[in-house]
């Protein structure tokens, strides 16, 4: 008998050891090699909140700050108003910020979380996840720093408070070139 339990706790501890690393690595079909420091970022077409493709390449020669997010995600819900006072902060200068929304029913829950959370910086919708396994995501947020040339600069996993002065001088430097 006690065989028998040692037996059915090894099969237990095995599967949750399988369950958990299926649920906290990335897709073996995901690309994550083509969205690494140091080279290009993936370009895409992605619709906006009013319907327009947007197109990464368009943004060349400004940096841009491309944050995956979701509604359900509370550290992505908690860093939108810090991206909208960056947002704001860096108007008329070479700096977009993107959001990325990954939701499968984004372009339907959007409008309705945005009346309750303002943001005024460009949501495209990734409800395929074309891009999102591009670029290798599977934690949220989680955002790419990308230079003026489009080369990726940095890839920050979790929330941040985006207009912190370290995050805005760091910025600062790179739409300076000097990086």
């Amino acid at each position: 008998m006690k065989r028998l339990i040692f037996m059915v706790f090894i099969v237990a501890v095995a599967a949750a050891s399988y369950l958990y690393k299926e649920n906290s690595t990335p897709s073996a079909s995901a690309p994550s090699s083509l969205a690494r420091e140091g080279s290009p970022a993936p370009d895409f077409v992605l619709s906006d909140l009013q319907g327009r493709q947007v197109r990464l390449s368009d943004y060349r020669g400004k940096v841009v700050l491309l944050n995956f997010w979701a509604t359900w995600c509370p550290p992505c819900v908690e860093e939108i108003p810090s991206m909208e006072r960056l947002h704001q902060l860096m108007k008329g200068k070479d700096f977009v910020m993107l959001a990325l929304n990954v939701e499968p029913n984004g372009p339907q829950v959007v409008p309705g979380f945005l009346r309750n959370n303002s943001a005024t910086f460009p949501i495209l919708f990734d409800d395929q996840k074309v891009v999102q396994k591009e670029y290798g995501v599977f934690r949220f947020p989680e955002t790419f720093i990308i230079d003026k040339q489009g080369i990726i600069e940095d890839n920050i996993i979790g929330g941040r408070n985006w207009d912190d002065k370290t995050i805005v001088e760091y910025l600062e430097m790179l739409m300076r070139g000097a990086n």
